[in-house]
């Protein structure tokens, strides 16, 4: 498995993937402002205490090398990528959200989340909107993948338009300027460019096979994910297509097993969550209750032995996306490799 390491070249020429979006504007007296989900993110000069909420953004800030100044991390759906397991391993970690008021109490100036429930204005996961931090002088980043329309919102507001791999771009540069990392972050583009080529290169022409990503709860309910889920787009680049792709309400949506055994996928796969210890191996036990749930017997994936343990961290829209599409490539195209 290729991996984006932690020590980047100096300025590294973009891809004809996509070049860099407009220069981040200057603020009225110094500092720097850049959009994030609609909203101007502006820091006078560039964040010394940071806190990563979710499994993208710890990730993020590690690969942007600003480690040193992380002053909190919380909820890891699994273990870190290789790279990144020395940089994690000193830092505070939570394995839950913190509450609104135990994350200020680690006095940050900037939060950046990987999922948007964080700053919701409901729900048990909220530390309150991003307007209502801002007045505390705390500036914040939202995953652009998962922008809501307005702030607030969460997962029934994301835009599908946004829910691109220029959008996880942009990102990185965005945040690139932000933190005072900027070279940092367009070698990390480049390399992610580089990596993602190198997949739809290998499976261009292949043919496509129809993947469902499929939760069961312990109730026996499923769950799948819909259009609006990044993992529609690590599909895609891994040359498949996601046979809930036409669901778009929300990421996640609740069926009955008549309609995973009347869309027949070829593949299944799991999304197991949520532990920082978690590896694939973790999510063997999903996959076999898949395999040998009575009522999906005959559909296509169970039967041709195409029902394959997979973690939610890489359904994640960040720095991770080019290894969970190589991986991808690999469960779904094996002929390829």
């Amino acid at each position: 498995m290729r991996r984006i390491g932690l020590i980047f070249a100096t300025a590294v020429l973009l891809t004809a993937c996509g070049g860099p979006p407009a220069p981040a504007a200057p603020a009225a007296g110094g500092g720097v402002t850049v959009q994030n989900c609609g909203i101007e993110v502006t820091v006078p000069e560039p964040p010394q205490r940071i806190y990563a909420a979710y499994q993208p953004a710890i990730e993020m800030v590690h690969a942007l090398g600003v480690t040193d100044r992380v002053v909190g991390t919380a909820f890891l759906d699994a273990q870190v990528l290789p790279e990144y397991a020395e940089a994690q391993a000193g830092t505070e970690y939570l394995p839950e959200l913190p509450s609104r008021e135990a994350l200020l109490a680690t006095n940050p100036d900037f939060i950046v989340s990987g999922y948007n429930n964080i700053f919701s204005d409901s729900g048990s996961s909220s530390i309150g909107t991003r307007a209502s931090l801002r007045e505390l002088g705390v500036q914040t980043w939202i995953s652009g993948p998962l922008c809501p329309s307005a702030d607030g919102l969460s997962d029934e507001a994301i835009d599908p338009a946004s829910v691109t791999m220029e959008t996880v771009y942009t990102d990185v540069r965005g945040l690139g300027r932000l933190l005072g990392v900027e070279d940092r972050a367009t070698a990390l583009v480049a390399e992610m460019q580089e990596r993602v080529a190198a997949v739809e290169q290998q499976v261009a022409g292949a043919p496509r096979p129809r993947v469902a990503v499929v939760l069961q709860g312990e109730d026996g309910s499923f769950r799948v994910a819909g259009g609006k889920d990044f993992v529609t787009r690590i599909l895609d680049m891994a040359g498949a297509d996601n046979a809930f792709a036409d669901l778009t309400g929300t990421r996640h949506i609740p069926v009955g097993v008549e309609e995973i055994i009347s869309r027949d996928p070829d593949v299944i796969l799991t999304s197991t969550c949520c532990d920082a210890s978690y590896t694939r191996a973790d999510a063997e036990p999903d996959a076999e209750r898949i395999r040998t749930h009575p009522a999906l017997a005959n559909v296509t994936a169970v039967r041709e032995g195409q029902v394959h343990g997979f973690l939610f961290a890489d359904r994640a829209a960040g720095v991770r996306v080019p290894h969970a599409v190589e991986l991808m490539a690999e469960l779904v195209h094996p002929d390829r490799r």
